[in-house]
């Protein structure tokens, strides 16, 4: 196993037992004894949820947090909900995917060049999770980008998760010793942010059904977004 692909398990698994926050830990399991008729035979993952992808990744898309009845049901971010339908469907079409579709973790799915996490590895109440749980969590998208040396391009899609990798990189540009002489901006959908190490922050609206099915947030404009992370990537 490559060193990187060692280290990412190693890290997996420390996420999956994590039990740091309190209200998280029972929101999840509680989200399992009332599951909608569509899942009443599955059972769900219930616990924290990893991020995934390509070891060797050059962009690094950060969620908000798993679905209830998505990735806290399949054990894999943007799996198993419209969010994820949208999202991968996207990415397929782009090559970053093999499929247009994420099913659970045992599927056939397979990322390239791409890593999908989130600022929150748990579901949360009304998908809103606590300053203190994002801080909870940080270490680990701490962790994840240490070990992705090869990120160029990071796409945040939505603002909680915007605001949460920004002052992630803020932080570990502290804990190096260097300048971060950037001022955050207002999160809008198609933000571009050159970042001091060189790096590019790119913002999305999330693409969550509430933003999908009310036009909020269109594949076309989605693609735009894509399709300007690839002439960054190969420029």
């Amino acid at each position: 196993m490559h060193p990187k692909d060692r280290a990412l398990s190693d890290l997996e698994e420390r996420v999956v037992a994590c039990r740091l926050c309190p209200r998280l830990v029972a929101w999840r399991e509680e989200i399992s004894k009332h599951k909608p008729k569509r899942f009443a035979k599955e059972t769900y993952w219930s616990k924290p949820v990893p991020g995934f992808g390509d070891s060797s990744a050059k962009l690094l898309i950060v969620g908000l947090a798993p679905a209830a009845h998505g990735g806290n049901r399949t054990g894999r971010i943007f799996t198993g909900d419209r969010s994820g339908d949208f999202l991968f469907d996207a990415l397929y079409r782009f090559g970053y995917s093999n499929s247009p579709l994420s099913i659970g973790k045992n599927d056939s799915l397979v990322l390239n060049k791409v890593y999908i996490t989130a600022t929150v590895r748990c579901a949360p109440p009304n998908n809103k999770p606590l300053l203190e749980e994002i801080i909870n969590c940080r270490p680990y998208l701490i962790e994840e980008l240490n070990i992705l040396k090869n990120i160029h391009v990071i796409l945040a899609l939505g603002r909680i998760a915007f605001d949460g990798i920004f002052k992630t990189l803020k932080i570990m540009a502290k804990e190096k010793g260097e300048l971060f002489p950037v001022k955050k901006p207002s999160f809008s959908h198609g933000i571009e942010l050159t970042l001091p190490d060189g790096k590019i922050l790119v913002a999305s609206f999330h693409p969550s059904q509430q933003n999908t099915f009310t036009g909020r947030l269109t594949k076309s404009m989605f693609d735009a977004v894509l399709k300007r992370i690839d002439q960054l990537l190969n420029s």
